[in-house]
Formats: structure tokens, C-alpha cells, sequence
């Protein structure tokens, strides 16, 4: 670790949104004096307000003395003079996700700094080589990505440049520690880890949306509910503003030379005309009024008037924990020897597991005119939720298996006959995207899984989630899709399409 890099170092925190108030106080809660910098007095404000307000809390709860709290406020110097952070050791800027901007102010302070200064950014998308590019010493300039809110979020990114001095990546890493995060290094590449691999969350979320498979609303409880997701899609892109959610979206876009798979939402270039950009605005995908959230309510589908009866499979694998808990809840069930592998029947209906076509194709291709498809969980032995479409010939034993399903408290949503359905289709991808970021840039598994639960609070790793589902199931859906929408957004990654056909590890 560099010399200058301790807790004496002084810390210059260019911006004072939400993440350089997050930024400072984490630098003062590690014992830092602090010079935070903006040009606008209410942001200067409305930071030491918010700054005060954690630190009041910390005290309430019992994590902070009184003395403690005074004397981190007091080592934060608010200024809107360019000049104040004179001689300091470490500079971050947290300004507007725009590349010419992010050099301009990096490069106005870089003359009141020390040449062994670290000059570091928060950005989340952007180049640091192209940052590093229009400053006078690019080997002391790396991009240190925090989460927000910064205070809480454990996980940070470390992304060097193609000039960063390694001791520049050493230092950050135990300055990350002693800040209290974990350390994670990233490629400088589109989004680093983080945003790169979290965009099939919101993209396809909006391509279902617009398909019709199901409300917003649904689609976020399927995802929260079933998939064991935080926040849904649409609740975390208002939450995050629909601005700054488009914004790397259209910066991953453009890095990746327009890959589809990055491609913006109309919907939500829509938004963001409109002005309506989340919670911050009022509206978003939802209205939000006097700080309360108008959802609409998820409609469950309603089940039929009668006593259920469930057929099973003789081998059943990734159903046969709902199997038990319709055991355990008293539903009839009986074996069924004519059923395919993993199969339950209602009716005339045989019920199976998505794998990427719709019911209309999958039940021509396999002679089985009543067919119902469920969509994946994360855990069919607890899941509240479950999603499932049906063809016309099954509709009325899709009230049935909701039957069924009632007696053990989990609710029947049906979908549209979408390709994928949502949590599988939005999974698949998450392990795609993830796998893809492993396979042309020699990122780590155990460091993209560890980011992802850590940065976005992902149930699972996307890379052991996708080794739990099994690479070939994964890579037959991602295959389906693509045969059905003919989008090379569906391609499979290298490294999937390795790991389904010679039996590696995902994870490893």
C-alpha cells in the first residue's frame, strides 16, 4: 500500500449527490479528514443533512457515541471553492454519468494534487482509459465503484485501467477493507461486473412487458416472490430513476458496438420523456403519492371448484419438491407411469417445466394438444408464487392445478404464452450474461457471484444458479429462444455452450 494511503490521507469527494454524500462519510466514519466539493449550495445541503441524519441514526441504534458521531460530521469540509482540496491524497469524483464531464473535473483538480495522488472514479459504466486518457498521470487513475447507498452496500468495484499501476489496484483493495467493503476487481469493460451482467434483469423484464406475457405487477411478484429477487425489475428501475437506469443501459449500449442484447426500452425511453422517472418524480412504472406506492394487485388465477387430483412422473428431479409439499398439504396424488420425466398431470393436462418454447409449439412438436407450462422458482418446495400458461385445450385444467396449488398457500398466475415465460427466460439470461463476461474477459466465477449477490442482492449467484439448473437445461432454453424471436441477443455464451457439451463447471 502506498505510504500517503492511511487514514491521515485527506480525501477530496468531487460531487455531492447521493453517492459522493454516501462516499464522504464512509471516508470519515474510516477516521479521513474530508473536503467535499460541489458547485451548488443546496447540494451541499441537502448532503450534510442526509450525512447527519445516518450518523443520528447510528446513534439511536446503539453503533454510535455521541462523541463518535460529532467528530465524523467534523471531518467533513463542505465547499463549492475548487480549490479547497488542496494536497489532498485521494480524490473521487460522483458527478453526472458523462464522460467529458468526468474529465474536465478530474482534470481542473489534478494540478492541486501531489503526483502520487490516487484520482479515482465512481463511475459505473465508462471507460477508465478513456477517463485516464485527457489527465497528465494515467497510471494513478482507476475507477472505484461504490453502490448506493454507499454506506450500507458492502460490495465495491475496483477497475484499472489500461495504464493503472498495480500498486494503484493493491492500495484500493486494503483501503476498501478499511472502509469496510469487500473488494471486487473488475475488467474496464461495459458496466465492469455489476451493470453488465444486471441488464438482462431489466431488459427482458421490458421485452415481457411489451409481449404481453403479464402486468408489470406481476412480473415484478413473479420475480420477487418466486425468483427470490430483492425488487422486482420495474419497483428497482423506479427506485434507481429511470434516467440513470437508461442512461448505462444506453453506455452499455454503445460500448458494445449496439448488441442487441443492450438495446434501450422504447417503454422506457418514454418514461424519461415523460418525466416520469420513478419515485423520485412521483411516477414511473407506478404511481407513488405523499411517499406511498400504488401497485395494482396481482391477479391470481381462480381456482376451479373442486377436489384436485394430481398425477406424477415415476421420475421427477426439479418437481419433486412441489410434489412433497402437495403431499404434505393432502392433495390426491397419483403415479402416473405414462407421464414424461419430470411431469405432473391435472385433468387431461400434462404439466412440465418451460424450457424456452411457447405451449402452442411445444405441444404440436410433442403431440400433446393440453399442455400447461410452469414457469422456474427458486424454490418450489417454499415458493408463494407461481407463474404458468396453458393451451387452449388445457384452460380449464389450469384452474384445476390452481386448485391443487391453494391447498399448500401458493398462488397460480397465468402468463401469456411468451417463450420462456419470465423467471426462467430472465434467469437463463442473468447466467448467459455472466457466463459471457467469464468467457472473454477471464473474470473470476467466484468474484462475478459474489458481486452480483453482493451489489444487486441476487438469491444466488447467476453462475452457480446456472451450474444448480444444469448448463444443457440453460442452454436449451437460451436455444429456444433464439429459434423463436431469430434475436443473437439469445446467443449462448463460450463458456455455457463449453460447459453443456463437455460437462466444466459453470462456477469454477
Amino acid at each position: 500500500m502506498d505510504a500517503m494511503m492511511t487514514a491521515r490521507s485527506r480525501v477530496w469527494v468531487l460531487g455531492a449527490g447521493s453517492m459522493g454524500a454516501g462516499i464522504a462519510q464512509l471516508a470519515a466514519q474510516a477516521g479521513h479528514a474530508v473536503c467535499l466539493y460541489d458547485t451548488r449550495a443546496p447540494a451541499l445541503e441537502r448532503a450534510l443533512s442526509a450525512i447527519a441524519a445516518d450518523l443520528d441514526g447510528a446513534v439511536s441504534r446503539g453503533k454510535l457515541s455521541p462523541e463518535q458521531r460529532q467528530a465524523i460530521f467534523e471531518r467533513i469540509q463542505p465547499t463549492n471553492d475548487i480549490e479547497s482540496g488542496r494536497g489532498s491524497g485521494i480524490v473521487i469524483e460522483a458527478i453526472t454519468e458523462d464522460l467529458s464531464a468526468k474529465q474536465e473535473i478530474l482534470g481542473s483538480v489534478q494540478a492541486f494534487v501531489a503526483d502520487d495522488a490516487l484520482l479515482l472514479s465512481n463511475t459505473s459504466s465508462l471507460s477508465i482509459t478513456a477517463i485516464a486518457a485527457a489527465l497528465h498521470r494515467p497510471q494513478r487513475v482507476a475507477g472505484w465503484h461504490f453502490f448506493n447507498p454507499a454506506v450500507r452496500m458492502k460490495l465495491v468495484e475496483i477497475i484499472p485501467g489500461l495504464q493503472t499501476d498495480s500498486s494503484v489496484v493493491e492500495t484500493l483493495r486494503t483501503l476498501s477493507q478499511e472502509w469496510g467493503k469487500i473488494p471486487v476487481v473488475a475488467p474496464n469493460g461495459p458496466g465492469f461486473i455489476v451493470n453488465r451482467v444486471a441488464r438482462p434483469y431489466y431488459a427482458e423484464a421490458w421485452r415481457l412487458l411489451a409481449e404481453g406475457a403479464a402486468p408489470a405487477a406481476a412480473i415484478d411478484a413473479l420475480l420477487r416472490q418466486c425468483g427470490g429477487f430483492a425488487l422486482g425489475p420495474f419497483e428497482l428501475m423506479d427506485l434507481i430513476g429511470h434516467d440513470i437506469n437508461l442512461a448505462v443501459t444506453e453506455s452499455v449500449f454503445r460500448s458494445t458496438g449496439y448488441d442487441s442484447r443492450y438495446a434501450p426500452a422504447l417503454m422506457q425511453q418514454e418514461l424519461v420523456r415523460a418525466g416520469r422517472l420513478g419515485r423520485k418524480s412521483g411516477n414511473g412504472v407506478y404511481q407513488y403519492r405523499d411517499g406511498a406506492t400504488t401497485v395494482p394487485e396481482v391477479e391470481a388465477t381462480k381456482p376451479a371448484n373442486v377436489l384436485p387430483m394430481v398425477r406424477y412422473a415415476a421420475v421427477l428431479k426439479s418437481l419433486a419438491p412441489l410434489v412433497d409439499r402437495l403431499r404434505q398439504a393432502g392433495v390426491a396424488l397419483v403415479l402416473d407411469s405414462l407421464l414424461p420425466e419430470d411431469a405432473l398431470g391435472v385433468g387431461a393436462a400434462t404439466v412440465v417445466l418451460t424450457d424456452g418454447r411457447i405451449a402452442a409449439q411445444r405441444a404440436a412438436e410433442e403431440s400433446c394438444p393440453s399442455l400447461i407450462l410452469l414457469d422456474l422458482a427458486l424454490d418450489f418446495a417454499s415458493t408463494p408464487l407461481l407463474g404458468a400458461c396453458a393451451t387452449d385445450a388445457a384452460r380449464s385444467d389450469l384452474a384445476v392445478l390452481a386448485a391443487a396449488l391453494a391447498m399448500t398457500g401458493l398462488k397460480l398466475i397465468e402468463l401469456a404464452d411468451v417463450a420462456g415465460l419470465v423467471v426462467a427466460r430472465i434467469v437463463a439470461m442473468l447466467v448467459n450474461e455472466a457466463a459471457d463476461l467469464a468467457s472473454w474477459n477471464a473474470v473470476r466465477a467466484a468474484d462475478i457471484d459474489l458481486a452480483m449477490r453482493l451489489g444487486t442482492a441476487y438469491p444466488r449467484g447467476p453462475l452457480v444458479w446456472g451450474q444448480t439448473l444444469g448448463p444443457a437445461r440453460v442452454h436449451a432454453l437460451l436455444h429456444n429462444l433464439f429459434d423463436h424471436y431469430g434475436d443473437f441477443r439469445y446467443r449462448a455464451a463460450p463458456r455455457l455452450s463449453a460447459a453443456r457439451w463437455t460437462g466444466a463447471a459453470l462456477d469454477a
